[in-house]
């Protein structure tokens, strides 16, 4: 397992600096490397010479995209991990439990309602709330139920996912049909709005995750054991829940908040990454991160690069390559 996890991470750290640099020198229009290179030295105050065009391209638009693909993919991917080891169950992701739905309610009911008053943060700020919302709608279903159990926490984050769908799907059909191309790229998910003023609040979200499924790793390998053995151990089952699910909720809604809903990763990088790192949390969160930030470095480069001058979606490529994956796994259990 030591082997398997040192290449492992040696990989993901190969791929996730070659799909970095694809990323800038890749998109509507080429850029050689050499003028990348030029660019960036430019930038850093090694070159002299004034920024053209080409360094505007590189420097305020791809490098901190591919910036918040990284940060993105790296916290949904630890989200999707810490879901799935407090619920028991494979399926979770941040997705699951309403959080993505109750983002996806507040940046439309921006786009179609209220409008940008409060300049660029308008819309993040705003599916932050609606993020933070869902949260805390979940929280009071599960008091009201009276228990902390997993079951309980899937069927109250459906009920909210389902809710919020539906006050969005309304918002939509009743709003601004000339906002309904904004309404429908942002539900599914976009880097397009990655910029050196927003990227971190991404790397807040991923930060956030990542930090604390490192300090609490013992107490979540604890849980693989069963509940029974966790509280055995000292470890505070409910509480423990309760938090991990704030936390996942708070980082979830930083990072929807500026990427849109992205779905499918969080749910198959834990999957991907058990095999190289094993089940204990300490190594594994490190590997999910790595994990997920390759799988949307690459997403995204696909869809800025697949049917130029368009851009699709990225949650378009990440939910097709969910969906394959998903059918692999059921057919190799079958």
């Amino acid at each position: 397992m030591p082997y398997r996890f040192g290449v492992g991470l040696a990989t993901a750290l190969v791929a996730m600096a070659a799909l970095t640099a694809a990323s800038v020198i890749y998109g509507s229009t080429v850029i050689p490397l050499a003028e990348v290179t030029t660019a960036l030295s430019r930038a850093l105050g090694f070159t002299a010479g004034d920024p053209g065009p080409i360094d505007r391209i590189i420097v305020d638009l791809r490098l901190p995209r591919a910036i918040l693909a990284i940060a993105v993919g790296a916290g949904l991917g630890v989200i999707g991990l810490l879901l799935q080891t407090v619920t028991r169950n494979d399926l979770a992701d941040p997705f699951l439990f309403g959080l993505s739905a109750g983002a996806a309610a507040g940046a439309v009911a921006v786009i179609t309602r209220i409008g940008d008053r409060i300049g660029v943060f308008t819309l993040p700020l705003a599916a932050f709330v609606g993020g933070m919302c869902a949260t805390a709608v979940v929280l009071v279903l599960i008091r009201r139920t009276q228990g902390y159990g997993p079951e309980r926490l899937i069927l109250a984050g459906l009920a909210v996912s389902f809710l919020f769908t539906a006050l969005t799907n309304y918002l939509v059909f009743s709003g601004d049909q000339r906002a309904a191309h904004s309404v429908l790229f942002w539900t599914m998910g976009g880097l397009g709005l990655a910029s050196w003023r927003n990227i971190g609040i991404g790397l807040a979200g991923a930060a956030l995750a990542l930090c604390y499924a490192l300090v609490r790793h013992r107490h979540l390998d604890a849980l693989l054991g069963g509940e029974e053995t966790a509280e055995s151990l000292g470890v505070p089952v409910a509480r423990l829940r309760t938090m991990t699910f704030l936390v996942a909720s708070f980082s979830t809604a930083l990072l929807v908040s500026i990427a849109g809903v992205i779905g499918f990763i969080g749910l198959m990088i834990p999957h991907v990454a058990r095999p190289l790192a094993g089940p204990l949390h300490g190594r594994l969160a490190l590997v999910c991160a790595l994990f997920g930030a390759v799988l949307l470095l690459a997403s995204d480069l696909i869809a800025r690069t697949l049917l130029p001058p368009q851009e699709l979606p990225v949650g378009v490529v990440t939910s097709s390559i969910g969906a394959l994956f998903v059918v692999i796994a059921l057919l190799r259990r079958r």
